[in-house]
């Protein structure tokens, strides 16, 4: 979703209604900071909905008249960004006892650092006539750069987990059902963002389409195939950015900046692109390290790529750098040059192109022969990497099919039929997603 938002205002009279249920899957980008999933909004007093803390714990919450008469906050912490997450809040104050669940990947959260609940009957603003806001607080502060899928809001009724979702028989992994059968009440609405020219169109029957504010890209990372991104709890100083559903890395000032996958296969054939943005005036290097390496997480260069054992990168001079070694590869690149990257980790051999050209005569192909391959280290697990020195921007695209906002121009898929890539992915390598390295990695 980016750095955009929805908004829409709901159907009236629904303040009789005293149930409802959201559902909504988010793969987290921002740690650290405030992030909503929804946010019903009349004013700074008369406010409520879902949101991610600073400190990454979890809080429903409804202002009315400036007083609180609800807050659930957790006391578990979400800082996951390799994953998507279930989250769903069901409601019903009509009984003696209100009772407001949260659940987390189809488990009901029970342990709150503040657990204050509805009065009965209590007449509020959530499911009534305020503006709802999705992926924001009240459109114009707190728009957030994360990932959403199968958002459902259902009025009148309180619903299960088992409605939305299903563990998988083969990965045992909680995962959406694709088509649920929900009766959504009046106010209710069901967001599937596969339209990729109106991502607002409600799918529930009742036409509660939500206007699109900023630009919102469709994503094939989802609940059911999630792909690699940066990892934002990697990456080296404050001095760095992070965009577009952390796949943009922006970086100034003088200092190294190193980013990091948030996947690490150590078995099987792997297919990434990196375009070079903003190439920068000082070493511009792209390529793999360890996860176990000692100098993976450290601020310099000469620490993350060079004085480590299993880094290995391209620089824009056109040399290679194995462990501090600099030598001879291939042509230089700059501004607008994309970088692909096939690490084949059965073969223990690494590949580099320049816009679909292979360097040092490289063949992805040629197995064990290694043909024009530089040598990768064996026993590790490896993390797509690349590291900046003052003014540089890289967007990396594991198969989202997208260089920023920027939709790849041929959208080349793997052999399994995931991703889409700027270049044809060599034959036997996969792009970086988590069903690809179940089944190869």
């Amino acid at each position: 979703m980016a750095t955009t938002y929805l908004s829409k205002n709901l159907p009236a009279n629904q303040n009789s209604l005293h149930k409802w249920t959201y559902s909504g899957w988010v793969k987290r980008s921002e740690i650290g900071n405030t992030t909503h999933l929804f946010n019903f909004y009349d004013d700074a007093n008369n406010r409520g909905g879902l949101r991610f803390n600073s400190d990454n714990t979890l809080m429903y919450y409804e202002h009315l008249g400036g007083s609180t008469v609800v807050n659930k906050t957790t006391n578990r912490v979400f800082r996951d960004v390799s994953a998507w997450y279930h989250v769903m809040v069901a409601v019903d104050k009509s009984v003696s006892s209100p009772d407001t669940q949260i659940y987390i990947n189809g488990v009901e959260e029970t342990s709150f650092s503040t657990d204050n609940d509805y009065s009965q009957n209590q007449t509020t603003k959530i499911n009534d006539t305020d503006t709802l806001y999705i992926n924001s607080e009240d459109g114009s502060s707190n728009i957030h750069n994360q990932l959403m899928a199968h958002v459902h809001w259902v009025s009148g009724y309180k619903l299960t987990p088992a409605t939305f979702g299903e563990t998988d028989s083969t990965s045992g992994i909680w995962k959406p059902k694709t088509a649920p059968s929900v009766t959504y009440g009046t106010n209710g609405f069901f967001l599937k963002f596969e339209n990729s020219a109106a991502m607002g169109t409600d799918s529930s029957g009742n036409s509660n389409t939500f206007a699109v504010s900023g630009s919102m890209t469709q994503n094939v990372d989802t609940p059911s195939n999630n792909f690699a991104t940066i990892n934002p709890l990697y990456y080296s100083t404050s001095q760095s950015t992070l965009s577009n559903g952390n796949l943009t890395a922006t970086s100034s000032g003088a200092n190294w900046n190193n980013f990091h996958s948030t996947l690490a296969p150590s078995t099987g054939k792997w297919y990434w692109e990196v375009k070079v943005v903003n190439v920068g005036s000082n070493t511009h290097p792209i390529g793999i390290v360890g996860t176990d390496d000692s100098e993976l997480n450290k601020t310099s260069l000469s620490d993350a790529f060079d004085n480590g054992t299993t880094g290995i990168s391209y620089v824009q001079t056109g040399d290679k750098d194995v462990a501090g070694s600099r030598t001879s590869y291939g042509n230089s690149y700059t501004t607008g040059d994309i970088i692909g990257v096939a690490m084949d980790l059965d073969n223990l051999k690494l590949y580099f192109s320049k816009n679909g050209t292979y360097q040092n005569s490289g063949v992805p192909t040629s197995g064990s022969t290694g043909t024009g391959a530089i040598s990768i280290v064996s026993g590790h697990s490896y993390l797509a990497s690349f590291a900046h020195y003052n003014t540089m921007v890289d967007s990396i695209n594991f198969g989202q099919g997208f260089f920023g906002t920027t939709a790849v121009a041929s959208a080349n898929a793997d052999a399994n039929g995931h991703g889409a890539m700027e270049y044809a992915v060599p034959s036997g390598y996969y792009t970086l997603n988590t069903k690809n390295i179940k089944e190869f990695g």
